[in-house]
Formats: structure tokens, sequence, C-alpha cells
């Protein structure tokens, strides 16, 4: 099975720069997208062989996640179950019979860690909403985690010390969910590579320089990891200030 995710930085907008072509190049089982961007009604897509679920945000023009699937779940979840964090349509669920698909959009801490209260209490709820899965049947968990766990993750890890994305706090956070039973796909295969990023900033060429952070990740279930044969990111995918990346299972 083949799994792709991408933050597209907004759906309509990425529709408008050859989205089509490259979802379909990709002929992946299932293509999660993140920050969304749009309310039901905003965009009418339709590909032969795939339904499309979506988990919109209340607040227009803001966060969201979809799934593009080949293969119909048994259920569709739509948050974690918690209403104080299920506002923004940052968690989706497609329940299989044997895996769960989580697409995610974990909240930024913003500058100056302004939200970065929330999003502890956030992180907790989401990985107790993931244990709680995973004593079911194994699960796949994909999307902009927004964090990059370890130095090796990030060009500038010096400078970035305790910035949005790299505090302690969220690293700890990271660590605590694969301790908690999760394997990080791209590390499992990859422990020693470095330079390979999923998000750059819009600003001073960052992505030409390739400055950048690996916040994109699967994460799967410690009893799938031997069945991961294939862990990606395909940087020259363009269009969005993130990344695809991508997961293959045997």
């Amino acid at each position: 099975m083949k799994f792709i995710s991408w933050n597209v930085n907004g759906l309509r907008a990425i529709v408008g720069k050859g989205f089509e072509e490259i979802f379909r190049n990709f002929d992946a089982d299932f293509f999660c997208v993140q920050e969304i961007k749009l309310q039901e009604g905003q965009i009418n897509l339709s590909y032969e062989g795939y339904d499309i679920y979506y988990n919109y945000a209340e607040r227009k023009g803001y966060s969201g996640t979809a799934i593009f699937a080949r293969q119909k779940p048994l259920s569709v979840r739509r948050g974690i179950g918690r209403a104080e964090h299920d506002t923004e349509g940052r968690v989706l669920t497609l329940e299989y019979a044997d895996f769960f698909l989580v697409n995610v959009y974990t909240p930024n801490s913003q500058d100056q860690l302004a939200r970065l209260p929330y999003r502890m209490q956030w992180e907790e709820a989401f990985r107790e909403y993931l244990v709680g899965l995973d004593s079911q049947k194994p699960v796949i968990i994909c999307g902009d985690l927004n964090v990059a766990h370890k130095e090796i993750d990030l060009r500038n890890p010096e400078k970035n010390v305790g910035c949005p994305g790299f505090s302690d706090e969220e690293r700890r956070c990271i660590g605590k969910l694969l301790d908690s039973g999760f394997v990080d796909s791209y590390r499992l295969l990859h422990p020693d590579t470095t330079d390979a990023y999923s998000w750059w900033s819009y600003r001073y060429r960052a992505r030409e320089k390739n400055v950048g952070w690996r916040i994109d990740y699967f994460l799967v279930s410690q009893r799938l990891a031997p069945r991961v044969s294939e862990a990606s990111i395909f940087p020259e995918v363009m269009g969005s200030d993130h990344c695809p990346v991508g997961l293959v299972l045997d």
C-alpha cells in the first residue's frame, strides 16, 4: 500500500498549481492533505477511483484536513472526541479492517510560543487518542506535526533552540509519542540521512538553499515497522511551502 501526505497550504490554491497531475503521478492508495483552508462546498474535486473525506475547521479559510482514498473505510472519525480540540479540523481518521489511518495537522505554537500552552494540552489529548486506537488495531499517522524532533531534522538547530517547532516542550512531546508505541518511518529506514527536509520558509530563498525543517511525518505502530519498505521525501514537488512525504507498506 502506498501513502502520500502533503501540507498543501490551501487546497484551492494548489489545484491551480498542477495538483491533479501531481496526484495522478503519485498513484497512491491514500493521499492525505493538511491545511486545506476551505469549507464545505467551496471546491468540487472528483478523481476517478477515489472517495474524498474532509474535516473542515469552523473558522473560514483556516486549517482543515482531507483524505483521498481508493478503499472505502469502515468508519470515518472527525476530530479526537474532545470538543475543546475539535473545532479546527485538525484530525481525520479512516478505519479499515487491519488499521486506522490518522491524518493530522498539529497546531503551530506561533511566534514567541504564544500558543504553546494550548499546544501542550492538544499534544497530550492527541497522544491519548492514538494510544486508544493502537489498543484496537495498528495505526498509521501522517501529516504536519509542526516539530523537528532531532537536530538532524533541521538545517540550523543551534539558531532555533526554543523557537516554535524546536522548543524543548514540543520535542519532548514527539519523543513521548514515539515512546508510546510508534515509529518514525523515515528515521527507521534513513537513520543518518542529513539535509532531508519537508518545509522551507518563503523568506531568504530558503528552499533554493535547502535551509529547511523535517516536520512532516509518517509514524506507524511498532508492530507495523517490519512492513515499512519505503519512506520518502519529495522536495522536487512544488506548489506549497511543504513538500509531500511518502510511505509504502508491504
